[in-house]
């Protein structure tokens, strides 16, 4: 028999970075019963593991076209309900300091992500917001004059709910796609596809990148029809690993990667490791190098163990000289550095992804209060939404903002009646 919890205003379930926001912009807003609901024995763990331990709050500029998903115009609307300047003078108000770092990324200036997890939790509690773990819901079922939420640990009423359960990213944290099922009973849709984003990529077992674990450069990838279309590029750091790939512009380019192969799977990676040049500029140097060996020509342009296997993969001698290089060996060469086209092979799916791509659109939710259009009383937000931004404090930014709006609204909305 279920333990009858009680009765509150507000029932929030999930208590992340969302969750979190949600519930303390609530609290501010009207005195209300509010009660937070967690899976997890640990509350706030990809808080704590995200930045590397640091948290990378957010970024110092935002726009809507930092995300994907839903339209740029509804993106739009929500970050400027709670936008960063906004965020910054919350986190300085909690007296967490936020600092830029040449990448445009704001940390807090202790480099501890504990500390915005701690402010965040003193928050809520100073707003008497009740914090529950580990609380799984199981079952949120529509009932007379509101909701009735279920688990292991009992049943809870509330006359409205936030849904801000995560993704899937990350499933040790407690982000394991459970909030889709929920969404979906009370009525959602959601995308046709859910996957990861923001995940390393995987190469096939033998492929030359994947024997350079460490090795990082400056690069600039393409994602290409199969036709050779264009169909975005992005520059950053690229990181080799022993399984493939990684490095801020690999996390960035993998959600529009796997998206497209999802329509087309023969949609290519390309890279070009030296971003700085064209065919024609490299070419022109190359035949410019007289007697100088060319292989070590391109040790002083990439690291020396990604130019020899480099050289390698192209079946050329490293220590032959320019002079005695065959022009077809030449573009072999130009191909292999500015138009390398990678075999990917898969991802490291959800468990190493900081992100997912997918989820409830927009269009079922009002902009105004991130209200269900389909289960009035019940609002959404976070990473549950299909929203997902690109690396460097986008996706936690996105949580903010859609938190407080999602955390204000229901709060008046209660007020009001």
């Amino acid at each position: 028999m279920a333990v009858d919890a009680g009765r509150c205003d507000l029932a929030v379930v999930g208590a992340g970075a969302a969750g979190l926001m949600a519930a303390i912009q609530a609290s501010r807003t009207a005195p209300l019963r509010i009660v937070a609901l967690d899976g997890a024995r640990t509350l706030g763990a990809k808080i704590l593991v995200a930045g590397g331990g640091r948290c990378n709050v957010t970024h110092h500029e935002v726009t809507a076209a930092d995300y994907a998903g839903s339209t740029p115009p509804a993106i739009a609307r929500i970050l400027r309900a709670f936008p960063l300047p906004e965020t910054i003078d919350f986190f300085r108000q909690l007296g967490v300091e936020l600092k830029r770092e040449p990448t445009g990324k704001l940390f807090p200036v202790t480099d501890r992500a504990r500390t915005v997890l701690d402010a965040l939790l003193a928050a809520a509690r100073s707003g008497r917001v009740e914090l529950r773990h580990p609380c799984r819901v199981e079952s949120i079922d529509r009932v007379d004059g509101g909701f009735r939420l279920g688990g292991a640990w009992g049943v809870l009423s509330a006359r409205r709910v936030i849904l801000a359960a995560g993704g899937q990213a990350l499933p040790r944290s407690g982000s394991d796609g459970a909030g889709y099922t929920l969404a979906r009973t009370l009525g959602h849709r959601t995308t046709a596809t859910i996957f990861p984003a923001l995940v390393p990529l995987l190469l096939p077992e033998g492929h030359f990148l994947r024997a350079l674990p460490g090795v990082a450069t400056p690069a600039r990838l393409e994602v290409r029809a199969a036709s050779g279309r264009r169909l975005g590029r992005w520059e950053g750091d690229l990181l080799c690993t022993h399984f493939g790939l990684s490095g801020p512009v690999v996390l960035d380019v993998s959600r529009h990667l796997l998206a497209a192969r999802q329509q087309d799977a023969a949609t290519k990676l390309v890279i070009s490791l030296l971003p700085a040049s064209t065919p024609d500029s490299l070419t022109s140097e190359l035949a410019g190098l007289g007697r100088r060996s060319f292989g070590r020509w391109l040790a002083g342009r990439l690291p020396d163990r990604l130019a020899a296997a480099l050289v390698r993969s192209a079946g050329l001698d490293p220590d032959a000289t320019a002079l005695r290089l065959p022009r077809e060996s030449r573009r072999a060469l130009v191909t292999a550095l500015l138009e390398q086209e990678v075999p990917v092979a898969g991802d490291r799916g959800f468990a190493h992804a900081e992100a997912t791509a997918g989820g409830v659109p927009l269009a079922e939710v009002k902009l105004d209060s991130l209200e269900s259009r389909r289960c009035p009383g019940l609002h959404l937000c976070g990473e549950l939404l299909d929203v997902d931004g690109r690396i460097g404090g986008f996706n936690f930014q996105w949580a903010w903002s859609s938190g407080a709006v999602a955390g204000r609204a229901a709060a008046r909305l209660l007020a009001a009646r």
